[in-house]
């Protein structure tokens, strides 16, 4: 690809404007995407942290989600962080009844894995294929509990890290052109690294 990629934020639910403001500064054509139509004009889409349910349910009330899985199962890259990493999973522990995905990640993800609002935490994290840790921040966040055979395991979460149950848990992936977290890599502002991942990802595409 010699242009610069449009990526999509997708922008029915979720912290949108971080994910934007992330793509932006890497000079990336950055758009809201709230309907097929803008989904069209995209090399790559960002899932967003925000509610998985509620953002299912509204890809599918404004006719996005259909054409979201078929994107992705034709190889369109794709970026989900925190709930974006549930939409892309293909299985869900402790989901809602019913709970759908967009799929094309084989891992098995555990909803709310790190507990309520008031357990969410930061971190610093190795981050596989970068120079230096990430500050991570978890918000009522995932964690990976299995993954395929062809899914390459990008971030853990440290030894040093008090919270029960956590410590060396899997909250970073990437499946071809498709990558999760399941920390929130748009509120270091400071460090566009992870985006800057996902943007060569889409440039190679």
């Amino acid at each position: 690809m010699t242009a610069a990629p449009t990526v999509g934020v997708f922008a029915l639910q979720g912290d949108v404007r971080e994910h934007l403001q992330a793509l932006h500064r890497l000079g990336v054509e950055a758009i809201a995407v709230r309907r097929p139509e803008e989904l069209e004009r995209c090399h790559g889409v960002v899932l967003p942290g925000g509610e998985s349910t509620t953002m299912i349910k509204l890809a599918r009330t404004f006719e996005l989600l259909e054409p979201l899985r078929k994107r992705v199962s034709e190889g369109m890259p794709a970026f989900g962080t925190c709930a974006g990493m549930i939409l892309l999973a293909d299985r869900i522990r402790d989901g809602a009844p019913g709970q759908e995905t967009i799929g094309g990640l084989d891992i098995t993800v555990r909803r709310n894995a790190f507990g309520r609002q008031v357990d969410s935490f930061e971190a610093e994290v190795e981050f596989d294929g970068l120079d230096r840790d990430v500050h991570a921040v978890f918000i009522r966040a995932p964690w990976v509990e299995e993954v395929g055979p062809d899914v390459e395991v990008l971030a853990r979460v440290p030894a040093s890290v008090p919270e029960e149950d956590a410590a060396g848990r899997i909250v970073a992936v990437r499946r071809g052109p498709l990558m999760a977290t399941s920390f929130h890599p748009e509120v270091a502002h400071d460090d566009d690294r992870i985006h800057g991942l996902f943007v060569d990802l889409v440039s190679k595409s």
